[in-house]
């Protein structure tokens, strides 16, 4: 070999490391830009530590439900590899379905109560069998397609769910009663001057049993390992007498149910309205985005950064300009972090 072509050779194995360098000295430099700018209009604002807690604190509660639909978009496209854009569906129906099963009038007679808690098992067990139908009779049909094939499909999906919502509820918001009422209002907590409702600690203790369960669902069960093995290498699990279709079935299922419960927990801080699932559904696959698509922890990490954010840089600007800033994250990290906030970055050496 040249001497001329061994230091091509040096030169591109170099260039990669000097570009990711690049790219983290850029991403810090975007970081604290922006974290300045927050600062700088909070203080025109006169917003000191606690205007900051309480903006924090209703962050961490939309975040939360951002987390478990990141965890949805994970666990189909590890299995599957496909970005399932059909989960803000999941989402509304199961906040749509558990307010409709409360109203019911065959459970009028019940306390309300029992009454709202068969509604929620009820709606996420509806939502669980709609996913897995979705599954069978959209995606199992076109699985020899190509990846863009079965994301187009999603979309579809879940414009058709949408219109059967709008078919069935119709434009009007609903409600459903708080977990934790006094006098048919959600209870309110006061930390000094941060205010906390008592539906807040339902969404982040439901959310923080669903992880735990999940965690013991993949480590511990044999359906979980089974999962594992099929987003770690499909052919070697189909060779040890797994079939992917039926994971991919069971994932769609588990992502379904996931969003369903988020929607529950959200519907009474909120009211459930038949589009409510595109801005979650997106707010979501921003969230999975941000812990790489393929980290489950990191996700759910993504998911409280996002609202968090979110939260904070509509409280220093203006609330009517709230979902601007999931999606500037979401250029902000395809462009300077496109493994994720917490991936390493990888290279390849083109030959």
């Amino acid at each position: 070999m040249s001497v001329d072509a061994e230091v091509q050779q040096f030169l591109r194995k170099r260039r990669p490391a000097h570009q990711a360098r690049g790219q983290q000295i850029a991403w810090a430099g975007v970081t604290l830009a922006l974290l300045a700018a927050i600062l700088y209009l909070g203080s025109q604002k006169n917003f000191g530590p606690l205007q900051y807690a309480q903006l924090v604190l209703d962050g961490l509660r939309g975040g939360t439900i951002y987390a478990l639909i990141a965890l949805g978009f994970v666990t189909v496209f590890n299995v599957t590899g496909i970005i399932n854009f059909a989960q803000g569906g999941f989402v509304m129906l199961g906040a749509m379905l558990a307010v409709t099963i409360n109203d019911w009038g065959a459970l009028a007679q019940w306390s309300p109560g029992p009454r709202l808690a068969a509604a929620v098992l009820a709606a996420v067990l509806a939502t669980t069998l709609i996913g897995v139908l979705v599954e069978r009779l959209t995606i199992y049909p076109a699985r020899n397609a190509e990846p863009l094939t079965l994301i187009i499909i999603t979309v579809g999906v879940y414009i058709v769910m949408q219109g059967v919502a709008l078919i069935v509820w119709g434009t009007d918001a609903y409600s459903l009663p708080a977990f934790t009422t006094l006098a048919m209002r959600d209870r309110t907590f006061r930390l000094g001057t941060v205010i906390v409702k008592a539906q807040s600690f339902w969404i982040w203790g439901v959310t923080g049993v669903t992880m735990a369960v999940l965690y013991y669902f993949f480590e511990h069960t044999m359906w979980g390992r089974a999962l594992r093995a099929c987003s770690v290498n499909r052919l070697a699990a189909r060779l040890m007498g797994i079939r992917p279709d039926r994971m991919s079935m069971l994932a769609f299922g588990l992502a379904a149910a996931m969003g369903a419960i988020g929607g529950i927990v959200l519907a009474p801080a909120t009211r459930p309205v038949y589009d409510m699932g595109l801005s979650l559904g997106l707010k979501g696959f921003v969230a999975a985005i941000m812990g790489g698509l393929v980290n489950p922890p990191a996700a759910v990490v993504g998911g409280i950064l996002l609202g968090i954010i979110e939260n904070v840089g509509a409280g220093v600007t203006r609330a009517g300009i709230k979902d601007i800033f999931s999606f500037i994250i979401l250029i902000w990290v395809l462009l300077f972090r496109p493994q994720g906030l917490f991936g390493r970055q990888q290279t390849v050496e083109k030959v």
